[in-house]
């Protein structure tokens, strides 16, 4: 194994490391922190099977955000329809012997990286030519989108530019990033430049992950606002970490009130002595 394949290895190793235990960590940190309050946003389902078909079309449609913003609606849509594909094609240099469906959407692999990379380009317009987006985005909200725009870029010259010797060698890459997947026989890092660069800034995206805003991903799961039932009237909704006091039933209030006047009458005494 070369200096190069054993830093690349490394890197990846490091990475995978740093992406797992801090989506995992975060995961469990969403998952374990109380709901103080019932606040599903309205209109809200009032039962559990409503919650999720909810979060299907929140998941699968971005249905509040078409209706709040039609135009990032568009731009969103399409990034996460090919960063999907985008994602399925690359299990080719994990998977050995390809599937048939994986070939045939590796076919259209050209399409779906620029459908990917037009729609980078579309939401960082956005954010910088509108006024409302601009007012809200943050310098790590352009890093990001300039991060993503350059694993799309250099994945697509390396994968279809031929002049310069760019393009580069799709089994060499399937025996490294095979061999660093299923630990075993971990073929020598391409030295094809461009790819490097493509590799890299993929494995800092991973080390970013689970630091970023990209951790929606899982987070959306854990929004009370939207996994709540809206049913407060049928059903109490208690905060986690107060005690609950027995509910208060008519039999045990009537109990009280005929215990009042008893009690007051053996306080009346001990206060006349003291007077």
């Amino acid at each position: 194994m070369s200096g190069l394949t054993l830093v690349f290895g490394l890197f990846f190793y490091v990475s995978l490391a740093i992406f797992l235990g801090g989506f995992l960590g975060k995961i469990w940190q969403y998952a374990s922190t109380p709901a103080p309050l019932k606040i599903p946003l309205t209109p809200a389902p009032v039962t559990a099977g409503g919650v999720g078909i909810r979060y299907l079309q929140e998941v699968f449609v971005f249905k509040s955000l078409f209706k709040g913003n039609k135009l990032l609606w568009v731009g969103g849509y399409l990034f996460h329809l090919g960063l999907l594909l985008v994602l399925v094609e690359h299990l080719r240099f994990i998977i050995v012997p390809t599937s048939s469906i994986l070939n045939f959407l590796v076919a259209f692999d050209l399409y779906s990286g620029f459908v990917l990379l037009a729609a980078l380009v579309f939401l960082f317009i956005l954010r910088v030519a509108v006024d409302r987006h601009a007012y809200i985005s943050l310098v790590n909200d352009y890093l990001l989108l300039l991060l993503l725009m350059g694993i799309a870029g250099t994945g697509l010259l390396s994968r279809f530019w031929s002049g310069g010797h760019i393009r580069a060698s799709i089994p060499e890459i399937k025996a490294f990033v095979g061999g660093l997947v299923t630990f075993h026989n971990i073929g020598a890092v391409p030295t094809n430049k461009l790819f490097l660069i493509h590799f890299s800034l993929v494995m800092l995206l991973l080390i970013y992950f689970p630091f970023s805003k990209l951790m929606h991903a899982g987070g959306i799961f854990f929004s009370p606002s939207r996994n709540q039932v809206d049913n407060p009237r049928e059903r109490r909704w208690t905060t986690p970490w107060v005690k609950v006091r027995p509910t208060a039933t008519l039999p045990r209030l009537e109990r009280e009130a005929a215990a009042a006047p008893v009690q007051a009458a053996q306080a009346a005494p001990e206060s006349t002595a003291e007077a």
